[in-house]
């Protein structure tokens, strides 16, 4: 057998059936030598046990408690043995064998720590989720997905620098890895792979979103649109990610204005809706933050 060329790494939570039409999509359509990854994290059942007897040919590890969208990255990472990782979300499939562009690229430019493929709607696949970031406001952290919910007609099939890779789909190298790091895993879920991009550019490299690949993305199927675990964690996470990241003039302004603006302001709107339980899911999540050492 040839050595792979690409570790694929992905995070299964509860998701046999989203796993195995990703592990399907990639055995179908992937030329390139590679091995595929699954962590099953902390599922209620076991099924890293019934991915591993229906797909012999692929590395399962099985953790017994949930580490979080970074820690069962940071499982397969310890396990890859490629230069470039893939790390892709369960909820993802591939449609053709254009991730090998991707290494492509990696290979032709040594600079080059991350690269995100082009990321389709999987119930709307003409629809954009991405098409790279535009950089977080210094106070409010606000920036906005390129090309959201736009018709894919083209208009983003040129590479560009972008300051964040999309958790959903990211390829990075291992040499980049082993100068940073694995994903820090103090946010659980939402924002580490904000804050790991962050610590890819401060070591030196460039990343860039490529659409030369193409992946289609089951958005947030695991946690849903609008739930209290995600509004827990997108709270607490976004003061975080200000407290590690800004400046010491802007993390003060920053943090000042979410707590005393932008949260009771999302808890209003939420309660006016009668969604209290994102409401006090949001509060928690500014407490959470407080009490972090």
């Amino acid at each position: 057998m040839k050595l792979p060329e690409l570790s694929i790494i992905t995070v299964n939570y509860n998701g046999f059936a989203d796993t195995v039409q990703l592990i399907e999509s990639i055995q179908t359509h992937l030329a390139i030598p590679y091995e595929l990854i699954v962590v099953d994290n902390g599922s209620m059942a076991d099924e890293a046990d019934m991915l591993k007897h229906q797909f012999p040919n692929i590395k399962v590890i099985r953790s017994d408690r949930n580490l979080g969208f970074a820690g069962g990255n940071n499982l397969g990472i310890e396990q890859a043995t490629a230069d470039f990782l893939f790390f892709i979300n369960n909820d993802a499939y591939v449609k053709d064998d254009s991730l090998t562009h991707l290494v492509e690229r990696m290979k032709k430019e040594p600079i080059l720590g991350g690269i995100s493929p082009k990321i389709l709607f999987a119930d709307q696949e003409k629809l954009i989720q991405f098409a790279g970031y535009t950089p977080l406001s210094s106070i409010t952290l606000r920036n906005r997905l390129i090309g959201f919910k736009e018709k894919d007609t083209g208009q983003y099939d040129h590479p560009i620098s972008t300051p964040y890779l999309h958790g959903a789909a990211m390829l990075i190298r291992r040499e980049a890895i082993e100068k940073v790091g694995g994903i820090p895993e103090i946010y659980f879920l939402y924002y580490e792979e904000l804050d790991w991009s962050v610590q890819l550019r401060r070591a030196g490299y460039r990343l860039e979103y490529n659409p030369a690949a193409v992946v289609c993305h089951k958005e947030s199927s695991s946690v849903g649109q609008e739930s209290p675990l995600k509004a827990f964690y997108m709270t607490r996470n976004r003061l975080l990610f200000a407290k590690r990241n800004l400046s010491s003039f802007h993390r003060f302004l920053s943090i000042a204005y979410q707590i005393s603006l932008a949260l009771p302001k999302n808890v209003f709107h939420c309660l006016l809706k009668g969604n209290s339980d994102l409401a006090v899911a949001m509060m928690k999540g500014c407490v959470a933050f407080i009490r972090m050492k």
